[in-house]
């Protein structure tokens, strides 16, 4: 059992990385309905919960089907962070997360996210001002440094751990590699065996097959890996790695009748937590990753991401069951989407 704060989590959780513009609650419910075992809310600024800025506020938005489920922030202020921690203990959430890993010039080059990576010091003191602050549970989810020059994962893991955060997520790149090239799990292996670290340490990055998953498990000795662009449009990843570990065997791909109803449903959560206008066209990012494989599946596409209501849009779902219904998909092969263009600031 893997434990933050009062939250026990199972042997080698599987969490659902916070993306913003992609996991808000509608796509967490389908995650959660395939397996994750924790689940982060999209990052929010702290400037604009303190503003009370109407976007940044509606992230705060969570249920009690998705628990245990953290809310994570950013900023590059002590006050502001501290004060944004009160705002969010009030909504009761499980965890309270610090984003100090997104790598956008918007954020990163305005001293947040990644951009605190080039002042350890003062990661610290933000770090400090939330625990101090909160009677939450604070975690950390930041990369291996700014550039391969100054990879100091291993001095953060210690003084984060020695102001009170209480797990430490990592993804194996620098904010200069954004999403480019392969992960290095190395450091992140190295953190994990450091006897100092007593807190747990999670793996991110490159995560996209249950064989992959179970490797870097065995080789890095981490205490659970946080995956994020593989379950964007595929949030089946999280059973198939579950199974792949119990039994060394792979699940079948899901059916086409399955993705059609883990569509409707993701619509239709969508339609509810938006309202019918925003939920529909903010819908249309995932239909290509959902139906993705189908052969000859573009005219389909094209009329979903055109349509504009929730009756056209599942009578053409209706049609893509009937059409394809039956259809073998081959061992799932999923493509690791280019994210960093869906982490703008708040």
């Amino acid at each position: 059992m893997v434990r933050i704060g009062s939250t026990s989590l199972p042997d080698f959780p599987l969490l659902l990385a916070p993306m913003e513009d992609v996991s808000d609650p509608p796509f967490r419910a389908v995650c959660k309905d395939n397996g994750a075992d924790l689940m982060y809310t999209e990052f929010i600024s702290s400037e604009g919960l303190i503003r009370d800025a109407i976007k940044s506020r509606k992230k705060l938005d969570i249920f009690d089907y998705e628990r245990p489920i953290g809310i994570q922030i950013f900023g590059g202020d002590e006050e502001s962070l501290a004060l944004a921690a009160k705002i969010v203990e009030v909504t009761q959430p499980d965890l309270l997360d610090i984003n100090f890993g997104c790598p956008v010039k918007k954020v990163a080059l305005k001293g947040a996210g990644a951009g605190v990576l080039r002042d350890l010091d003062l990661m610290v003191r933000l770090t400090d001002a939330v625990v101090k602050s909160t009677s939450l549970p604070v975690t950390v989810k930041t990369r291996l440094g700014w550039d391969d020059s100054t990879k100091n994962i291993e001095e953060v893991a210690e003084r984060l751990q020695d102001v009170g955060i209480q797990a430490l997520a990592i993804h194996g790149r620098t904010r200069m590699q954004l999403y480019k090239g392969e992960a290095d799990w190395t450091l992140i292996g190295k953190v994990k065996n450091n006897p100092r670290i007593k807190i747990p340490i999670f793996g991110n990055g490159d995560i996209d097959s249950p064989e992959k998953a179970l490797a870097y498990k065995n080789r890095y000795g981490v205490d659970g890996i946080m995956i994020g662009r593989a379950a964007i449009g595929y949030p089946w990843i999280f059973r198939e790695i579950k199974h792949f570990f119990e039994t060394g065997q792979h699940l079948n791909p899901p059916s086409v009748e399955e993705r059609v109803a883990v569509c409707r449903k993701h619509l239709r959560r969508s339609i509810e937590w938006k309202n019918p206008v925003v939920g529909i066209n903010e819908m249309r990012r995932h239909y290509a990753n959902y139906l993705k494989g189908l052969p000859n599946i573009k005219e389909f596409r094209n009329q979903l991401v055109t349509l504009k209501t929730e009756e056209e849009i599942n009578a053409v779902l209706d049609q893509v069951a009937k059409t394809y219904a039956g259809y073998q998909f081959e061992k799932t092969s999923i493509e690791l989407i280019n994210y960093h263009q869906h982490c703008p600031i708040n």
